[in-house]
């Protein structure tokens, strides 16, 4: 399904995407090296253009998304009805020494004292010499709001409703 950019930025452009973009987790999904699935929650950042996450230089996922760059995200809420942001696009690894800016910023939101914090920054600026930034460009992007958007199997249930109400 080939989707336009103009299409992809319709849909985060919405208040809606706008404020799950606004959120600290996403869950990343990716294809290990041994073909088996995963996903993992991991901080975010929207810089207005792209997802980015950042992570250890030898965590398990790296090796995966450098073989195969493909990755699907899920940024939703916790409440009924939920609001879930769907976005598709390929991983861009980039190693960085000391910690990125993206890294304290996505996780800025963590409830600390300002006391906590800064020692918190502290333990994390003597653990890593640096890390990995993993950036998605959006190719694809569907949000779910079960108001205005429905999941399309649930889109084709109502239509289908429709035709035989119509009958």
């Amino acid at each position: 399904m080939t989707v336009q950019p103009n299409e992809i930025t319709e849909v985060l452009n919405r208040p809606i995407s706008q404020e799950l973009l606004a959120r600290d987790l996403t869950r990343l999904a990716y294809v290990a090296r041994d073909g088996s699935p995963r996903n993992v929650p991991i901080a975010f950042t929207w810089n207005g253009s792209q997802i980015v996450m950042c992570t250890a230089k030898n965590a398990p996922k790296l090796p995966s998304l450098r073989e195969n760059p493909a990755v699907a995200l899920t940024i939703d809420t916790e409440v009924h009805p939920p609001k879930i942001l769907l976005i598709r696009g390929r991983a861009e690894l980039d190693v960085v020494d000391g910690i990125p800016e993206e890294y304290l910023e996505a996780t800025s939101t963590y409830k600390m004292t300002p006391g906590q914090r800064v020692e918190w920054e502290a333990e994390i600026r003597s653990l890593y010499d640096g890390m990995v930034r993993i950036v998605v460009t959006p190719t694809w992007a569907k949000l779910i709001d079960f108001e205005t958007t429905l999941p399309s199997a649930v889109e084709e249930l109502v239509r289908r409703r429709a035709l035989r109400a119509s009958a």
